[in-house]
């Protein structure tokens, strides 16, 4: 059973995670941190960017000599194979860690995977340590490997006058895209954040196929795991037809607070099929989330 101090390292862990979301597509957000014998952290790390360390890496690059005998906890299994990148159960076997905590499986795993790599090489492996926690920030990236498409989430403004796109530079929308892999809009798909996953990364097909759920398919193919709408209806209907739409995001302008609509908008808050699941004040807006659920 993973130790106060490891399950505190993993929640140290899936924070910086969440530093890689909007950047590792189409690799997951990882984070590890590493616990010395006296459950000190020596080092810790996340991984940024395909083609760069991995998390463990990066936590081994700043422990150094300190890794020798230290617990590597980890929010994602290691990976076993050699890609852009080495192996990184065979760079913790290396640095001589003796124990390693994981919250979530690789379901890409190939072989028998990391776990049983470590294992057979005598390291003390413990899974599943807080893995609803970290699948806070893997969920998305586990969530396309089932489905075959990008978590989709689609923004909007309602106002006075109807329903409209979020304008793009409110901070709103800046925080919306700096954890999305690509904007989809009326002129094609876009990197969210420019240069955000450096260069070749992603390999998008533009223009793409009309219909919601091959477009859908066509930017899973290409690398995208969190994708954008960034358009008014006419960017999100196909996606909302196909019932792809995994997220909404509806934005309403703070206003008096007895008012009357000049425009009637296609429905009051969320689309036909979506329930609430958070409300927030924003500066300058009330904000909504909503997913698709069971109505009254």
């Amino acid at each position: 059973m993973a130790s106060f101090a490891e399950a505190a390292a993993m929640r140290r862990a899936i924070a910086l995670s969440a530093a890689g979301l909007g950047t590792t597509s189409p690799n997951p957000p990882v984070g590890c941190v590493l616990l010395g014998p006296s459950g000190r952290i020596v080092g810790e790390g996340y991984h940024e960017r395909k083609g760069e360390a991995h998390a463990e890496t990066q936590a081994l690059a700043a422990a150094g000599p300190l890794a020798d005998g230290a617990t590597a906890v980890v929010t994602l299994e290691p990976c076993n194979h050699q890609g852009r990148t080495p192996p990184c159960r065979q760079a913790l076997i290396d640095a001589g860690i003796r124990r390693a905590v994981i919250a979530v499986i690789d379901p890409t795993s190939r072989g028998e995977g990391g776990v049983a790599e470590l294992r057979r090489a005598g390291v003390d492996v413990e899974t599943g340590v807080l893995a609803g926690e970290a699948e806070t920030v893997l969920g998305d990236w586990l969530a396309g490997f089932r489905t075959g498409r990008p978590v989709i989430t689609w923004p909007f403004l309602i106002t006075g006058d109807g329903l409209t796109q979020l304008p793009p530079d409110t901070s709103e929308a800046w925080q919306l895209r700096l954890n999305a892999d690509v904007v989809l809009g009326p002129d094609g798909a876009r990197e969210a954040v420019p240069g955000s996953h450096g260069k070749g990364i992603l390999e998008l097909m533009d223009p793409l196929p009309g219909d919601g759920a091959a477009a859908a398919a066509a930017l899973y193919d290409g690398g995208v795991r969190r994708l954008l709408l960034g358009g008014g209806l006419e960017v999100a209907v196909p996606f909302l037809d196909a019932g792809v739409v995994d997220h909404v995001v509806a934005f309403l302008l703070h206003g008096a607070a007895s008012s009357r609509p000049a425009a009637e908008p296609p429905w009051p808050l969320l689309p036909p099929g979506f329930v609430v699941t958070s409300t927030t004040r924003t500066e300058a807006f009330t904000r909504v989330d909503g997913q698709p659920g069971t109505l009254l």
